[in-house]
């Protein structure tokens, strides 16, 4: 069984290896997890699924290859509700079926609103409210040459459309990020060199070197490759940043271990005459901004991330922060740093979707020549490519 459903796997597109798939039977052998579906679902994932991006493709081939396949070890307990359900479904002869009318695209959508105003209850095997078991178009579990599925699973693909929340979909690239994904697309930026002492071992030169002297042994090293990125990290921090401080903090968390030289810094709003790094001691500790575009050379990744929502005067007008009297605008000090450092990009925690409706967004992406990112993992992805070239 198990040998199929690696086969299944595959024909689905995912890159499972026979190593991965010895490593699963084996954790069956010592009793890894108990007789329930379930457990085995979680256990396959986590051996045989090495990229989060494909729990979603891994989650339907798994479905489609165990579709129906239920576990049942005690047969002491009650039969579940919804497997009566499922034996009690309706099975019609094809005179019933092609008596059944079949209803036109306009005409299921106008019907659809109505049974949503007009239905207060659950329904079961009728002809015409939102239901299961029956002939009606909308629902899931009975039979309509043409209709709605809501709810549950397909039996006859004969849906027009589909409503239905489908599991494992949070690695999806536009939505909200776990570190562990924001590891995988900063890793794009990523710039390797070979630096420090002779602490790894070169395979090929060590095959090279033997075979040229008569097969005796002769190890070759090389220093070992250090990413050799540098990335300047300026953070908006309060105000309606606090909306997203989860996400900043997990993007935070991951950058400092991808990044083995990493600079941050904090700012409110807009990038003003100073910076600083901890936010308690934020007004003793005030780091001047043109002493950060003098210590950091062209060398350095510039990643602004922020909101950018604020009134367009902080970015535009002298005096025109919210916290003390600004002697120049936002606006110079963010093109200073962009002409200082021309790998930059900026990473905008707010959903795109809203970005033209705010001012201040639309004026920042006018400053930073439009290399605004959404903070998704498509998103990262682009900003990564656009900092690697």
């Amino acid at each position: 069984m198990l040998i199929d459903f690696f086969y299944t796997l595959r024909a689905a597109r995912l890159p499972v290896s026979v190593k991965e798939y010895l490593t699963l039977l084996e954790a069956l052998k010592e009793g890894v997890i108990g007789p329930s579906i379930d457990d085995f679902y979680f256990l396959a994932r986590t051996t045989l699924v090495k990229d989060e991006a494909l729990f979603d493709k891994f989650d339907r081939a798994f479905g489609a290859y165990f579709k129906g396949v239920e576990m049942l070890t005690d047969f002491g307990k009650e039969i579940p509700l919804e497997w009566l359900q499922k034996v009690l479904e309706r099975e019609l002869s094809p005179e019933e079926k092609a008596a059944i009318g079949k209803m036109g695209w306009d005409e299921l959508m106008d019907t659809l609103k109505k049974r949503l105003e007009e239905q207060k209850e659950r329904h079961e095997g009728g002809n015409k409210w939102i239901g299961t078991g029956g002939t009606s178009p909308f629902g899931h579990g009975g039979y309509n040459p043409q209709g709605v599925r809501i709810g549950g699973p397909g039996r006859n693909r004969s849906a027009v459309k589909v409503w239905e929340q489908r599991a494992y979909r949070d690695y999806d690239d536009s939505l909200e990020l776990g570190t562990r994904n924001i590891k995988v697309a900063l890793r794009r930026l990523r710039r390797f060199a070979r630096e420090g002492s002779e602490m790894e071992l070169d395979l090929d030169d060590t095959i090279h070197a033997t075979a040229a002297n008569a097969g005796l042994l002769d190890i070759k090293m090389v220093p070992e490759r250090h990413n050799k990125v540098k990335v300047l990290l300026l953070m908006d921090v309060g105000g309606t940043m606090d909306e997203h401080i989860q996400r900043v903090e997990e993007l935070f968390s991951a950058a400092k271990s991808e990044f083995k030289h990493l600079e941050f810094y904090y700012f409110h709003n807009c990038v003003y005459d100073f910076m600083w790094k901890n936010n308690r001691r934020r007004y003793s500790e005030k780091t001047p901004t043109w002493d950060v575009i003098r210590k950091y050379n062209k060398d350095w990744r510039l990643i602004f991330v922020g909101d950018a929502t604020m009134s367009p005067y902080e970015i535009l007008q002298p005096g025109g922060s919210v916290e003390y009297h600004n002697e120049e605008p936002g606006a110079e000090w963010v093109q200073r740093l962009t002409h200082a450092f021309p790998k930059y990009a900026w990473v905008n925690p707010e959903p795109q979707g809203v970005w033209g409706y705010r001012q201040s967004i639309s004026i920042m992406q006018q400053l930073v020549q439009q290399r605004m990112f959404p903070l998704t993992l498509a998103g990262l992805e682009g900003a990564m490519r656009l900092l690697s070239k």
